[in-house]
């Protein structure tokens, strides 16, 4: 992990993408079902562009450097900073530090904790998965989960 702090032992952790996410609040644990998701992602990481059809997203930066994409504008975030999408707008996010970046991903309503919990695979170590670009099956496999969670993908990572 670099320089990123490491995940509470206790915290369940999985390997979604090329990032590793704990997710120490999940949606059924309270009655507004917020979901806080913990990531730590390489440099370069970047989903696909895409719309939260039902739930806005805040990003909250601990460590490293974040490029938001939101609503085709790019906002910059470091440790201590704050971005949010709002649901229906299209949004993305890169990282933008050599060490990689560690951010908390907050939302509500349960949709993407589920998608979540539906791609990703539960991660046999503390520490970034083993670095894969997807193929084509993967890509359409995502899409489809993505929109079963009212989560559309509308356009490529960024560069």
């Amino acid at each position: 992990m670099n320089a990123l702090s490491q995940p509470n032992s206790r915290t369940e952790l999985f390997w979604f993408l090329n990032n590793l996410l704990a997710i120490p609040v999940p949606a059924g644990q309270g009655a507004d079902g917020i979901s806080v998701v913990e990531q730590w992602a390489p440099h370069g990481d970047s989903p696909p562009l895409h719309i939260h059809h039902t739930e806005d997203e805040v990003f909250v930066c601990l460590k490293g450097r974040l490029r938001i994409h939101v609503g085709g504008r790019d906002l910059y975030l470091e440790a201590g900073g704050t971005a949010m999408a709002p649901k229906g707008t299209p949004h993305s996010f890169r990282v933008e530090s050599k060490e990689g970046a560690q951010f908390l991903a907050i939302t509500t309503g349960g949709d993407f904790e589920a998608m979540v919990r539906r791609v990703a695979r539960k991660a046999t170590a503390a520490d970034l998965p083993e670095p894969a670009v997807p193929t084509e099956e993967m890509k359409a496999d995502l899409a489809r989960i993505c929109a079963e969670h009212r989560i559309e993908i509308v356009g490529p990572p960024l560069h």
